[in-house]
């Protein structure tokens, strides 16, 4: 049992470690925007998923402001990557991230709901926008697979020699 809980472990620490590597590139407000988008759509399958809208109207309304310079941000932040493609990026991050908890809601099947419920209440009891970005930030949401970084800004792969091309040198 020791065994599987350490492997369980050591494969949330892979996974946590693999999100903050596909947000390296970022700035910390760009960082900060995608985890407040993906706050956001944790908090909107939670709404659709365990029939929860008041709580999301709640904290749309709260926080709408900011919400609306969060998706400007992101947006700007793909149309400077992607240019004419960032409507169509754009899309893809937020289906992606939209899918990834949906994912993770039927893998908690009939827990997901008392799992995550606590998160409106969390949210809701916030004092600002800024205090948002901390609590997306600790919250850990972006799916290990959303890849923000393009190719050229991440560090090159060192490739070691092999025994065999070793010898010849």
């Amino acid at each position: 049992m020791r065994h599987v809980m350490f492997g369980l472990l050591a494969m949330g620490m892979l996974t946590t470690q693999q999100a903050q590597a596909q947000l390296q590139c970022l700035t910390p407000d760009q960082r900060a925007a995608v985890q407040i988008a993906a706050l956001r759509s944790e908090l909107m399958v939670l709404a659709t998923g365990c029939h929860d809208d008041d709580n999301y109207n709640a904290f749309i309304r709260k926080y709408q402001a900011d919400l609306v310079g969060n998706e400007k941000a992101i947006g700007e932040m793909l149309q400077h990557r992607y240019g004419r493609r960032a409507q169509q990026e754009h899309d893809r991050f937020t289906t992606e991230m939209a899918n990834d908890e949906s994912s993770a809601g039927m893998r908690l099947g009939g827990d997901f709901c008392a799992h995550n419920g606590m998160i409106f209440t969390e949210v809701l009891a916030l004092s600002n926008a800024s205090d948002l970005a901390a609590y997306a930030a600790g919250k850990d949401l972006v799916p290990s697979t959303l890849d923000m970084c393009p190719e050229e800004t991440k560090a090159p792969v060192r490739k070691v020699a092999t025994t065999a091309a070793a010898k010849h040198h």
